[in-house]
Parts: C-alpha cells; sequence; structure tokens
C-alpha cells in the first residue's frame, strides 16, 4: 500500500509588468480539497493580473484536470499557471504516465465528459509523459483583454 506525506503549499510568482506576463505554480495534496483550492489558486491569480474574465472557463477546465489527476493518478499534484504574450497557460502534473483522451460521449453517460470540454472549451490543450508522470495542460487567448479590445 501506497502512503504519501502531505505537502505545503509552494508558490512562486513574478509580478506582472506592462508585457503582461506572470508564473505561478503550487503543489497539491491527493485530496478532494484541492480540487476547489486549485480553483481558488488560478482565479485569484488570474485577478491579479487583470485578466479575471477568463476565470469561468479557467477554473471549469482546471477542475476537470486536478479531478483527473486525483482519479487516475496517485502522490502530489503540480499546478502552474502562466500568462505571456496573451496566452493563458494551465498546466496539471501527477504521477502517472498514461495520457487521457477524449472519450465519445452519450446522453446516458454520467462521467466522462472532462476531455471533451477541454477539447471544446480551450483553444488548445495536451498532455505529455514526463519523467516523473505526465504533464496535461491547456491554453485560452487573452490577447484582446490585454490589448483593451472585447473578446
Amino acid at each position: 500500500m501506497r502512503s504519501f506525506a502531505a505537502f505545503a503549499l509552494c508558490a512562486v510568482t513574478v509580478s506582472l509588468p506592462r508585457s503582461r506576463v506572470g508564473k505561478a505554480s503550487w503543489r497539491l495534496v491527493p485530496s478532494a480539497a484541492s480540487v476547489p483550492r486549485a480553483r481558488r489558486l488560478v482565479c485569484g491569480r488570474l485577478a491579479e493580473w487583470g485578466i479575471d474574465e477568463e476565470g469561468e472557463i479557467a477554473r471549469l477546465l482546471v477542475s476537470e484536470l486536478v479531478t483527473n489527476a486525483l482519479r487516475h493518478a496517485w502522490g502530489p499534484i503540480g499546478l502552474a499557471v502562466s500568462c505571456e504574450r496573451g496566452t493563458l497557460r494551465c498546466e496539471v502534473n501527477d504521477a502517472n504516465p498514461v495520457l487521457p483522451r477524449v472519450r465519445d460521449i452519450h446522453d446516458d453517460d454520467e462521467g466522462g465528459r472532462g476531455m471533451y470540454l477541454l477539447d471544446v472549451l480551450s483553444d488548445r490543450w495536451g498532455s505529455e509523459r514526463t519523467l516523473l508522470g505526465k504533464v496535461s495542460w491547456f491554453e485560452l487567448s487573452v490577447q484582446a483583454r490585454l490589448d483593451g479590445t472585447a473578446a
């Protein structure tokens, strides 16, 4: 049986200069409480960066990626968010090297829609194996918001 020690929350941030570049990362414990915490962390950071208009979509997609990590992986979960050159990127890493995929969705399915939502709502998404498992990510364009124009 595997046992894991709880990991402390760790944040690394860069103040967002005029070019609207910022990065933040955290470690989450493998617990259901990490899903709402991940949503709060990402939305709080987006608000600090002045791009909280993207918060609802980012909140939903981060929830899906963290939930997948909880259901299909083990150990601590990494969460990172960055904004650079008009692109918001969110990453979730876990210890399971099996890559997620979009499933065929049927009307009576109770679950399995997470990657479908990622595919439909993000501008780009993907997943890659790492030395310690995998990283799954999505990107949202925030260029219009950063330029001060309507999206």
